[in-house]
């Protein structure tokens, strides 16, 4: 079969290579026809070796995937073969908590990625991919979604009407905006490119910012929300853009801490923080019952992931070229 790895790290290094195809499927084991992939910047830093240099090598990337079930073991019960499915990204992460072991078992390092043909994963391991979803849109989901599914659904409770803040058009944020618009909050969508604030608009986006031109974003934010202040920010810059989130959230309100992509070093006056009782939920994805359920109202919905670019496996490589440069809208998919 073919795959795309890695066995130094730096992306030049990144090649597609033929390998042996996996064994037979063990007793709870199932084997996936990938058809599908999507990347996330974790990828790009996994690839560099800035995610974990300690990484074993060589390397498949990729943690998003989806495929079809061909094979399964003489004890799988919940998959058939033709099933349309989802690799999770920690396929121990069964429930809304997990270990540090549970946690770090994951694909796309220090497990083999998504960028292969074949991939035999643990029964446990997958979901059903929507019925409505093309693989390609299905692959979209096991991160991006599911982090900001986690964060306004699983580790809060987002009600209609409120504000939701959402930092940027890459996946995360235009799947928080979905999500919020899902059940009837308001948004306010950043960016610095008023080309990709007027395509959050088509999504539902109620209030536009481009930060480049209000530098103090949160003062903005205040006014909009008649000075109460926001009830859940997306929060995708880190330390760079932490403070004009603090500034724009209300008090008791969520800050749902996903990135680090404007800088992971700073000073910070996080008085306002403690003063105003604020809760900063760090999310990095989340477990299998959440993803089933997420899958249920995107079903239930009919909603369609945002698929910015569709690449091949062969240009894998100029696929995180471009998510480097920061000018999708959306998810970027890589068709296997």
């Amino acid at each position: 079969m073919k795959q795309a790895q890695i066995n130094s790290f730096g992306l030049d290094h990144l090649k597609i290579v033929e390998v042996p195809e996996p064994a037979s499927p063990g007793a709870t084991e199932v084997l996936v026809r990938l058809r599908a992939a999507s990347l996330n910047y974790r990828d790009s830093l996994v690839v560099e070796g800035k995610y974990n240099p300690k990484f074993p090598l060589p390397l498949v990337p990729c943690s998003d995937g989806a495929g079809e079930v061909i094979s399964i073991g003489s004890g799988v019960t919940e998959w058939k073969v033709g099933d349309r499915v989802l690799l999770t990204f920690a396929p121990k992460w069964i429930a809304k908590e997990a270990t540090h072991a549970e946690m770090r078992h994951t694909i796309g390092g220090p497990l083999l990625g998504t960028l292969r043909e074949f991939a035999l994963v643990p029964e446990t391991g997958l979901v059903r991919i929507p019925t409505h979803l093309s693989y390609e849109e299905a692959a979209t989901l096991p991160c991006a979604a599911l982090t900001a599914w986690s964060g306004l659904f699983q580790f809060s409770q987002l009600k209609p009407g409120e504000f939701v803040v959402v930092q940027g058009t890459g996946g995360v944020s235009i799947f928080a905006l979905q999500f919020a618009k899902l059940v009837g909050a308001k948004v306010i969508l950043t960016s610095s490119n008023d080309e990709k604030l007027e395509r959050g608009k088509t999504l539902g986006a109620d209030y536009l910012i481009n930060y480049k031109e209000t530098p103090e974003w949160g003062k903005e934010v205040r006014r909009i929300t008649e000075k109460v202040g926001a009830d859940h920010i997306i929060e995708v810059g880190g330390a760079g853009t932490l403070e004009q989130t603090i500034a724009a959230c209300r008090p008791f309100g969520v800050i749902h801490l996903i990135g680090i992509l404007a800088g992971k070093s700073g000073e910070l006056n996080l008085l306002p923080a403690v003063m105003n009782n604020l809760k900063i939920q760090g999310l990095v994805v989340g477990g299998r019952k959440a993803f089933i359920e997420m899958n249920g109202a995107i079903e239930a919905s009919g909603l369609r992931p945002v698929v910015d670019k569709v690449f091949t496996l062969e240009e894998s490589a100029e696929a995180i070229r471009y998510l480097r440069s920061g000018s999708h809208f959306g998810k970027i998919v890589i068709r296997i």
